[in-house]
């Protein structure tokens, strides 16, 4: 039996135990047992709790639909219905738990980019771990990168949050207005994922002030050249 003929089946066979978690009204019904179902929103969040689970547990190898569906204590065609594909359950479940990271408003740029650093630190270190060892399978079948999965569970056309931390210090007066490559203004935060992915631990505070100090602001206030390198 192939994949379409196995979940026409299964959907087939949950008619009757899930057709209480697509009812329009909303309203809660139980089982024979007397067990309360979870639908909407609710079932959702189950659904994408056990997704992550298995997730961290075994890797994208191990993130299939019968694993997450038991995990979550539901049907295949549950899954199927909100998310016809498991790259879909994949993105949904990264986008749960990717969530922004709280950007400080010190009027200090120096405090401002040390008080991010150190909340991108609290924040993303587990999930850099996470996506460096368990996404891999995931990397190699897409032909993805992290960095183009990063920009896919980001709002699109919002400036990052050294874009924001830079400008909020040119409208103080603390940095000349003049233009600055986004390799330098985003630097930091590229060096504090390079430490997480050598180290596979939170980055402590000395580090993060020595990026901050010792290399980002003195490139922010040195005059920028751009020198042209020729194609090979």
């Amino acid at each position: 039996m192939d994949r379409k003929q196995d979940q026409t089946a299964d959907e087939r066979g949950a008619i009757g135990t899930q057709a209480t978690e697509r009812r329009p009204d909303g309203g809660a019904t139980r089982d024979g047992g007397g067990a309360t179902r979870r639908r909407g929103p609710k079932l959702e969040d189950a659904i994408l709790d056990a997704a992550w689970d298995v997730l961290v547990e075994h890797g994208y190898h191990g993130f299939t639909y019968e694993a997450v569906a038991a995990r979550a204590g539901t049907s295949r065609p549950v899954l199927y219905r909100r998310w016809p594909q498991r790259d879909d359950l994949l993105l949904a479940t990264l986008t749960k738990f990717w969530q922004p990271i709280a950007v400080p408003d010190t009027g200090s740029l120096r405090d401002d980019a040390i008080g991010f650093l150190r909340n991108a630190d609290a924040d993303r270190a587990g999930m850099i771990t996470l996506m460096s060892v368990q996404l891999v399978d995931y990397f190699r079948d897409t032909g993805t990168s992290l960095g183009e999965l990063r920009d896919t569970l980001l709002p699109p056309g919002r400036p990052t949050a050294f874009e924001m931390i830079v400008a909020r210090a040119v409208e103080r007066g603390e940095l000349p207005d003049v233009p600055r490559s986004s390799r330098v203004v985003n630097l930091p935060l590229d060096l504090l994922r390079h430490d997480l992915f050598m180290t596979m631990r939170p980055v402590p505070y000395e580090s993060i002030a020595e990026i901050v100090d010792a290399v980002w602001l003195p490139l922010l206030t040195a005059p920028e050249t751009r020198p042209a390198y020729p194609p090979p």
